[in-house]
């Protein structure tokens, strides 16, 4: 009797130690490795490539739009060579200026270029431009803090013109 409570009891903690030890490592086995989080990572945001590509594809979009908005700007605030914001105000919509295009370096350049190409004026204001590049947003109304600046610039342009105020130079 005391042979086989002891055989048993010697078998039950074996089988015990057993279950214990096999629930460890299945539950070792079913964590992911370091690569295999990488690889659901990269499969469920998509391909790095692929993303990049569609992010240049925008951007490349958003540059010709605003190419082609140049021209129905009112006037471009320009730091020379670096800063260029396009703006389009018509008294008639209502509101503030109204931000169409917006570039640095090489794009600023030929924001100049089309504004001077389709007679819309170019005003140099460094700093203005610097602080508007940082602010404004394409499509959006120049912010609050700029309505002044602006309005001084475009009463100016008006009065110079000679037309009447509101006349949008498209």
């Amino acid at each position: 009797m005391k042979l086989l409570s002891g055989v048993s009891i010697a078998t039950i903690i074996l089988v015990a130690a057993d279950i214990g030890l096999s629930r460890f490592h299945w539950n070792r086995d079913l964590m992911m490795s370091k690569q295999d989080i990488k690889d659901e990572s990269k499969q469920m945001e998509g391909d790095p490539m692929v993303k990049a590509r569609q992010r240049q594809i925008a951007r490349e979009r958003t540059k010709r739009r605003m190419m082609a908005e140049v021209p129905k700007a009112t006037l471009v605030i320009a730091n020379p060579t670096h800063y260029a914001i396009a703006l389009r105000y018509v008294r008639e919509e209502g509101g503030a200026p109204i931000v169409v295009a917006k570039g640095t370096d090489l794009l600023a350049l030929k924001i100049r270029e089309i504004a001077e190409a389709n007679d819309v004026p170019v005003i140099e204001d460094k700093l203005l431009a610097r602080s508007m590049y940082d602010h404004v947003e394409i499509d959006q109304m120049i912010p609050p803090q700029f309505f002044k600046a602006v309005a001084e610039i475009i009463y100016y342009l008006y009065s110079r013109s000679g037309t009447k105020m509101g006349v949008a130079t498209a």
